[in-house]
This record gives structure tokens, C-alpha cells and sequence, in this order.
């Protein structure tokens, strides 16, 4: 939970969208992020919390998986498939499915699919680029690493971790073919959708992607055998891989398991969620720092909030609904999207990273207790990255400057002024500061010490409009 203190907002449009937009500045830190479970949330079951949640988008037989959930404890997995070196929103929606899950008592494996990567599940359009065997085992280590940020890994009911390519690589191919794929037919195959849709493509599907849903398969049978897995999760683009495992531990063991997939979340436009102008939103800090994890949480629309506040927090269901209520009687407050941007980004980082996004924002301005000295040069370059200014090829870059040039031809370069006539008044007016100190002389120049980080220079035209420059 956040806090208000007693000044508010700066929320403007203008240069400095990223920044200005998307900050505030007067919040503070009350308490953690917590994880609850379905009865401090305020659920009958797991089952009715994630339902509210619209965390189901599909499932087998409802009625024997409400049993299954709300009965005694049962064993559930995941895939994580190292395709990339981080995982990203989409893949923290099936995070939290399993930390709910968890939290009820149930069992979770997260699959590392150190097999599954090497091959990769069929897309919507084109061939996946296969990655070297080394990058993917690398790739493991460190999406096993994330994950066990997610999930209690200790306690009485800790998360296990397994890699399908132990249970894989040894398999011959005369053993897969005669054990596990002659319990697939080929019209079930080419029925699954992404399969049919790229079949009807130009470019087709290679036997390497048309195999996947049998290794996924045979992972959810090898599950089922060696720990009793009777249920799998998945995004709502992976319902065929799932059922496949489903359709084989019935042919082969005679018993029904379940699946359930989460929905692809989109966003006011129909696109799909948790795509930047940079690419995806990667949980890695070292790939996206929290301070733009945070910012990206609080410039979510008003029409959007409720919904993200639901898949992306466990905040008790009446929290929920009185901040819904407040998104339509006072949206100016933007009190909801501060909760979401705390909540993800604690969750994610840990309170302190969230807590230094939000000092961060202040100290552009000057505002609190925070400096801009003390603020990490990793969290002060994501805060003005969306101040940077074209060059001549078009390309965003941060304004070059150098010490012994003058503060106003510097604010000229950072986009602040058209004109140095412009900067001249504006600095005889006091309106122009240079890292929140006003600049008193129009020929001040740019010293060593005024390179934060021995890199930014940070300047302001009255109280709202930031610009910076690069040494």
C-alpha cells in the first residue's frame, strides 16, 4: 500500500513524456507487497479467486477441476522454455496462476524446458531461430533463477524445479518414435490451430516445430509417472500443446488429468500486452531496469487499471473494488495505477528497487528528500531515457555536451529551447535550473562536477520541462 504525502503529482504531457507523464513523486512506501492466499483475499476457493481474477481463459471438465483445486492438495506444473535470456510479463502471469495455486496448498513443478528450447513451439507466422546448445543450457540456469523469485522455494510446500532434457536427451529417436509417437495421430496434429495456420502459410512449418506438442506431451506423461502431476498451466496460444499431453496420459495410462491455460492479455487497442516500442518487458533488471518496469505499470489507462490490478496483484478483492471506484470518481488521483506500478514492481524486484524508482522520479524535480547524486546511474539513465533528442540520422540519442560549454547552448542542444534568445530570457527570468539549481548567470558553464555519474547533466525550464545532456 502507498501513502499520499502532502504535496501532489506533477503530471504533464510534453518533451519529456516518460519522465513527466509517468511520475510521482509524493508517495511513500507504507508497507510490503503481500502474497495472500484465496481466504485473505476473501474467496470461498482458489478456484473463485482466480476466476475473478479472469485468470482462466480455458479448461478442461470445470467440474473436475473445481474438484481437483478445492479437494486435497494435488501436484501442477509449468513450462518456462529458454528462448530468451529473461522471461517477461507473459510469462509472469503464469507466475502468479502458480503462486496461487501455491499458496492453496498445491504442489508446484516449474518445467525448465532445456529440451522444449532447443526446438521451440510453433509461432503464429515464421520459423523460430534455432539457438546453440549452450546459450539455451545458460538460458536455463537464469530462467530458473528468476523463477525461484516467484515461488516459495522453501517452507512445507516448496517449489521443485526440474529440466525436461534430462528425461529427453537420453531418449533415442527409434524409442520416441515407437513409445511416444505412436500414441499421436497425425489429424489431431494437423488440427491444432497454430499447426493448421501455418500449414496454410507461405512459408509452412518445418517436422522440427510440427514436434514440439509430442515432446510437451511426453513431458506432462513423464510428470504424471514420476511425481502425479494431474494438471498443467499454460498460456491460452499453448491450449494444443497442452491437451496433447492430456490426450496421451488418457491413451497410455487410462486416467484423466486436467488442463488449464491463462488468457493472452491484451490491451485497450487489441494488441497484444506487455510490448514496449524496445521490445517486451523483460523481468531481468539488467534487461529493463525497474524504474521503467515501474513507470510502465503507472501509465497504464484508466480503462485498463482495474483489470491489471486483478491479474498482476493479490490485493484482497474489496482493495480492489474501492480503487475501481475511485478510478471513476477522482481518475486525476491515478491512485490505482500507483498501487499497480508498487505492487508489480515490489513483487518483481523487491521493495527497495520500487522504492528507488519512486525516488528517483522526485529527485528529477528536486522534490523530497532524495538527491540526484544519490540516485544509481543505472536507475538515473532509465529516467531520462525518454528525454533523449534525435540526431542527424534520426536515431534517439542523450544531447552531447562537454564542460567548459555553457549552460544555455547545452539547454539548446537538450531540446529545451529553439533559440538561444530563448534560453538567454528564460535564464534572466529564473526560470532555468541545472540539476534543481537555478542558473543565475547566462554565461555559466558546464563544470566536471556537474556531470552526474561523470555522464548526465541534468536541466530544467521552470518547474516541469526536464532535458539533459550527455559528457
Amino acid at each position: 500500500m502507498l501513502v499520499p504525502a502532502n504535496e501532489k503529482c506533477l503530471l504533464e504531457n510534453g518533451l519529456c513524456w516518460l519522465v513527466i507523464r509517468g511520475i510521482h513523486t509524493e508517495w511513500r512506501l507504507a508497507a510490503m507487497v503481500q502474497v495472500r492466499s484465496f481466504k485473505d483475499a476473501g474467496f470461498d476457493s482458489v478456484l473463485d479467486e482466480i476466476e475473478w481474477r479472469g485468470l482462466v481463459n480455458q479448461s478442461t471438465d470445470r467440474e473436475r477441476l473445481a474438484a481437483a483445486l478445492n479437494g486435497d492438495p494435488i501436484t501442477f506444473y509449468a513450462g518456462f522454455d529458454p528462448t530468451a535470456a529473461s522471461l517477461h510479463i507473459g510469462n509472469l502471469v503464469q507466475l502468479l496462476l502458480m503462486r496461487h495455486l501455491q499458496e492453496a496448498g498445491h504442489h508446484p513443478i516449474a518445467v525448465i524446458g532445456g529440451a522444449t528450447g532447443l526446438i521451440g513451439d510453433p509461432r503464429q507466422s515464421g520459423e523460430r531461430v534455432l539457438n546453440p546448445k549452450d546459450v539455451v543450457s545458460q538460458w536455463s540456469q537464469r530462467l530458473k533463477a528468476q523463477v525461484d523469485r516467484f515461488l516459495d522455494a522453501g517452507g512445507g510446500n516448496p517449489v521443485r524445479f526440474v529440466n525436461n532434457l534430462d528425461w529427453t536427451e537420453s531418449m533415442s529417436v527409434i524409442d520416441f518414435l515407437r513409445d511416444v509417437g505412436k500414441n499421436f495421430r497425425l489429424g489431431t496434429m494437423l488440427a491444432k490451430d497454430v499447426v493448421a495456420r501455418r500449414l496454410d502459410s507461405e512459408e509452412g512449418i518445418s517436422f522440427t516445430e510440427f514436434s514440439y506438442q509430442v515432446l510437451q506431451g511426453n513431458d506432462y506423461l513423464h510428470l504424471f509417472d514420476e511425481y502425479g502431476v494431474t494438471l498443467q498451466t499454460g498460456g491460452a496460444d499453448q491450449w494444443g500443446n497442452l491437451t496433447s499431453g492430456l490426450d496421451l496420459i488418457r491413451k497410455v495410462r487410462g486416467t484423466a488429468v486436467n488442463v488449464m491455460t491463462t488468457p493472452i492479455i491484451t490491451d485497450s487497442q487489441g494488441k497484444k500486452f506487455g510490448k514496449s516500442e524496445g521490445g517486451a518487458i523483460w523481468l531481468d533488471p539488467t534487461m529493463l531496469s525497474p524504474y521503467r518496469l515501474y513507470q510502465f505499470w503507472f501509465n497504464q489507462p484508466d480503462d485498463q487499471v482495474v483489470k491489471l490490478l486483478k491479474y498482476f496483484t493479490f490485493l484482497p478483492k474489496e482493495e480492489i473494488k474501492r480503487l475501481a471506484s475511485q478510478v471513476e470518481t477522482n481518475p486525476g488521483a491515478r491512485e490505482a495505477q500507483k498501487v499497480l506500478a508498487w505492487e508489480v514492481t515490489s513483487f518483481v524486484h523487491g521493495d527497495e528497487a520500487a522504492q528507488a524508482a519512486i525516488d528517483a522520479a522526485a529527485a528529477l524535480f528536486g522534490r523530497g528528500d532524495v538527491t540526484l547524486e544519490s540516485i544509481d546511474e543505472q536507475t538515473l539513465e532509465s529516467a531520462l531515457d525518454g528525454i533523449k533528442v534525435a540526431d542527424d540520422k534520426g536515431q534517439r540519442v542523450f544531447a552531447p555536451a562537454q564542460v567548459g560549454e555553457r549552460v544555455m547552448e547545452a539547454s539548446v542542444k537538450a531540446g529545451l529551447f529553439k533559440s538561444l534568445s530563448e534560453a538567454r530570457k528564460a535564464i534572466t527570468s529564473g526560470g532555468l535550473y541545472l540539476n534543481n539549481q537555478r542558473v543565475t548567470d547566462i554565461n555559466q558553464e558546464l563544470k566536471e562536477e556537474d556531470f552526474l555519474h561523470h555522464r548526465f547533466a541534468l536541466i530544467r525550464r521552470g518547474k516541469r520541462t526536464l532535458g539533459v545532456v550527455e559528457a
